[in-house]
């Protein structure tokens, strides 16, 4: 057999993946050996000339985001805002496979890798040989992957029917693959697009709505109604106090900054304490590390929310105003409540005398700065009742919109 070089004539390279035979393909990142991905014999040579486990799975080359329905099932909404996102481009989704995909592609599996590559003229055979495309590297298994045409003559030369050649892959590393037929999602294996834009992805496909208040003023009811909506609520002080608790790249750098507040991987809340709060510059420092790393954390939450179906979610905060936190927000919800109410509120709830409540609550932001920089402003100053009424109304507004 001869290996026949394709340039243009893609119609050509159509016809052999329809015959059953096999052609090497570009793709942005190395070249690809692709066969009809449904039809087995075509499949069983692309393990026969590649030298490749039967026990590892083939991912499916598709022509854009519709494949998602048309070759998986149960598919989570995260994987549509990826697919939306990034393709064509290095990213593989796995999803649930339907049950008509050959069981030799699964390689016993349930699960499918999807994948659409950024290179025209692989688009185009897809679309004219309308047939999903098993393609996995161009290489014998172990070797170095492809990126040119040549590279993949000097491996199969005289072995698949075709190849061709767009030229050199711009960039060379395989695409990362991403398993969302589960949760938590799980990244297989890091290519060449980074995790850390996966999941920015995630968190701007949801509906991010910020609650602040001082202490006493109602969040908590505010929040029940967002819960209740199918948002999902994040306490942010409450990830600052697991990642205290957990150890980790925040303490490690609390450390570095304030030596002597870490001791055997506990905080030293005192010692850090009589540091920062004598001197603002310190205390600022504090605040950009310990930020820095809660919205890391919450940025990991959304972005697992959001993979697998999530539309909504909540932050709350007292300080989200002016830090990295408010840069994930759609939109910011001020709750605000008369001060003795408030106050007697704290008394209630934390036993505390009257005297101290009232210091508390004025060692706060006043609500003149809430009201100057928030979206939406909730006042808190009549019943329990009319209160979640007035969240139910506004948050119901807010999440349609």
């Amino acid at each position: 057999m001869k290996t026949e070089r394709i340039t243009d004539n893609i119609a050509r390279a159509a016809e052999v993946i329809r015959a059953g035979g096999l052609v090497a393909v570009p793709t942005e990142t190395v070249y690809g050996l692709a066969g009809n991905g449904m039809d087995p014999a075509a499949v069983e040579r692309i393990y026969e000339v590649k030298g490749r486990p039967a026990v590892k799975p083939l991912s499916l080359m598709v022509p854009g985001p519709g494949a998602l329905d048309k070759y998986g099932r149960n598919v989570p909404r995260g994987a549509y805002v990826l697919a939306e996102a990034f393709w064509p481009g290095p990213l593989t989704i796995v999803v649930e496979a339907i049950p008509e995909i050959p069981a030799i592609v699964l390689a016993g599996g349930a699960t499918v890798g999807l994948r659409c590559p950024d290179s025209p003229k692989t688009l185009e055979l897809l679309r004219l040989a309308d047939l999903p495309l098993a393609a996995p590297s161009a290489n014998p298994s172990g070797a170095p992957s492809p990126k040119t045409a040549e590279d993949v003559l000097g491996y199969f030369d005289g072995q698949i029917e075709a190849v061709i050649d767009g030229g050199p892959c711009g960039i060379g590393t395989e695409s990362t693959i991403i398993d969302l037929s589960a949760s938590p999602y799980r990244i297989l294996r890091q290519g060449a697009l980074p995790e850390a834009d996966i999941r920015r992805a995630l968190v701007k496909s949801l509906t991010v709505v910020g609650v602040t208040g001082g202490t006493g003023a109602g969040k908590t009811t505010a929040l029940d109604s967002l819960r209740d909506m199918g948002a999902l609520v994040l306490d942010a002080d409450a990830v600052y106090h697991e990642l205290c608790e957990q150890g980790g790249p925040m303490l490690d750098a609390i450390a570095a900054r304030f030596p002597g507040s870490v001791e055997d991987g506990v905080l030293q809340r005192k010692k850090l304490g009589a540091v920062v709060f004598s001197d603002p510059a310190t205390l600022a420092d504090l605040d950009r590390i310990t930020i820095h790393h809660v919205v890391e954390e919450l940025d990991k939450r959304l972005a697992q929310f959001a993979a697998f179906g999530g539309r909504y979610a909540a932050i709350d905060a007292i300080n989200l105003i002016g830090t990295e936190a408010e840069s994930r927000l759609d939109t910011l919800v001020g709750v605000l409540a008369p001060e003795d109410v408030r106050a007697g509120r704290l008394v209630a709830r934390e036993g505390v005398s009257m005297d101290y409540a009232l210091k508390r609550i004025r060692a706060q932001k006043p609500d003149s700065f809430f009201e100057a920089h928030c979206d939406h402003i909730l006042h808190n100053d009549g019943s329990r009742e009319d209160f979640r009424r007035a969240c139910d109304e506004l948050f119901k507004n807010i999440l349609e919109d």
